[in-house]
Formats: C-alpha cells, structure tokens, sequence
C-alpha cells in the first residue's frame, strides 16, 4: 500500500485482506489457502511521530522489512499497511518477493493533498500534525507503472470512492506465476559479467565520493556524489568505511538477484543508503 498520509491505505488495506477472505473461502476456488496478514506501523510498535525523526523512521523500515521477510513465501499474502512513501523502500520490498520467488503488486491510494488535508483533521488524537503532514507530502515519491518495483500499479481513486479492482489485484498476486528460482534469483554469470562489474564499480565510487567528502572537513547535511542525480543524506555524523562496506555488500548482493538498468545503480544506491544508514 502506499499513499498520502490520510489517505485511506488502512481502510483499504481491511477492505483487500477482507475481499481475500472471501475469494478464498468460496467452494469452488481451486488455489491453495494462503495465510493473511496485515503489517502496520501500529502493529510493530510505532506510531506518526516516528516519521518526524530519521532515526525513528529508520528502525521502523527496518522493522518493516524484517517482518516482511519473516512471512513472505509462496503460502503467504502479506499486506505492508505503511507509508511506503519512498520508491527505495518499495524496491527492497520487491527484492524480498523476487528473493523467495513470490509475486507482488503496489496499490496506490490516490487523493488530492487537500482532500488528504481535511480528512487528517477529522482524525483527531489519530491525526497527523500540520507540519508533519506537510512534510510528509512533499517527501512523497509517487508510484510509476514503468519501475518495475512499482508493478503491476493499481491506483485508487480515494476522493471519488473508487473502488478496488479485486480482479485483477487477485490476477497479479494469486493467478500470476511468480518467476521459477532459478530465473527470479540466480545469476548468469556469462551474460552477466559486465552487470556485476559495472555494479561493483558504481556502488565503490559512491563510497569514494562519500568518504572523500568527509575528509574535506566541511560539516554537510547531504553530499553529491558520481553517477548519481540524488544526494546521500547525512546522519549527523561521519560514516565509517566498515558501515558503508556493509551497506553496499546487502546491496549488491540484492542487485546480483534482481539486476538493475546500469544508469539506475547509482540513483539506486544512494537511495539505498539513504534508508539504511
């Protein structure tokens, strides 16, 4: 799920486990029983206020991606009832379907701000404060059918009511193959060799450009670095090496499994530092 804050993803999050159900329970379907489940930030502990501190914010995705991984599989359909605002955080969400060979699917809860903006305050002790949803808002990395992390896209009107296209979301999730293993995840090591040298090399030169920033002395809340349009964001304090290395090792490892435009690793990367840092 993923839209706006107020947007309605938790109601629609109910109205899609309930409409699983209710498929699932009928006689003459022939698909195994998956087991439901709804992830939210409630039911991980957290509440709004988790995103008006990046460190906060920080162990909620973590938390997010952990229980994730922790139910996904081919018997499993798990609803992430989150902000998941960030299209960083939707790639790794996918990375963790295509890992276990698992389809997915992204339902975007389209509203106005200012439609999202009077139901917040409606919402009372529940709402969003001002400054929160407006910083929320302008965070927002709207959906695109075209990022494979975002598809199959199935948009929801929120402010006109429209409804949920069940079909077709139980087409993609339930009817869809999901890739076999062995083309979802593993590596093709002939047509593959300059991928995963290009993957090497780029996600080094981010490091570089981090820890050359660094060294320069000058205190910064973001740093550019080469290849990449977006910025590394700063945690307040300098990065080690051992920590970067880390991060960039998950991320390879990753990225070997579900292969990237070669344009796209930069961008890709620092987004993913930016979530994992």
């Amino acid at each position: 799920m993923t839209g706006y804050p107020s947007s309605g993803k938790s109601t629609r999050a109910a109205e899609l486990k309930r409409m699983f159900e209710e498929r699932l329970s009928q006689p003459e379907n022939k698909h195994r029983r998956f087991n439901l489940h709804i992830i939210s930030d409630s039911s991980l502990g957290f509440d709004h206020q988790t995103y008006a501190s990046p460190r906060d914010e920080k162990n909620a995705r973590g938390a997010l991606l952990s229980a994730v991984e922790r139910l996904v599989s081919k018997d499993d359909i798990v609803i992430a009832d989150t902000p998941n605002y960030i299209k960083g955080l939707r790639y790794q969400l996918y990375c963790i379907a295509r890992e276990v060979a698992t389809t997915h699917c992204v339902v975007y809860c389209a509203i106005s701000v200012d439609e999202a903006r009077k139901i917040n305050q409606t919402r009372g002790t529940e709402a969003y404060s001002e400054q929160l949803f407006d910083e929320l808002v302008m965070r927002y990395e709207e959906p695109n059918a075209m990022a494979k992390w975002d598809s199959p896209l199935f948009t929801v009107v929120q402010h006109i009511n429209d409804e949920l296209p069940f079909d077709r979301i139980w087409q993609s999730v339930v009817e869809k193959r999901a890739l076999a293993p062995n083309f979802a995840t593993a590596v093709k090591p002939v047509a593959e060799t300059n991928y995963l040298f290009e993957l090497d090399r780029i996600t080094q030169e981010v490091i570089a450009g981090v820890l050359e920033s660094q060294n320069s002395g000058v205190p910064m809340s973001e740093v550019v670095v080469p290849g990449s349009s977006k910025k590394v964001r700063m945690p307040g304090r300098n990065l080690t090496l051992s920590e970067l290395r880390r991060v960039r090792m998950q991320f390879t490892k990753l990225n070997k499994q579900v292969p990237l435009k070669v344009d796209a690793i930069a961008d890709a990367f620092v987004e993913y530092l930016n979530i994992n840092l």
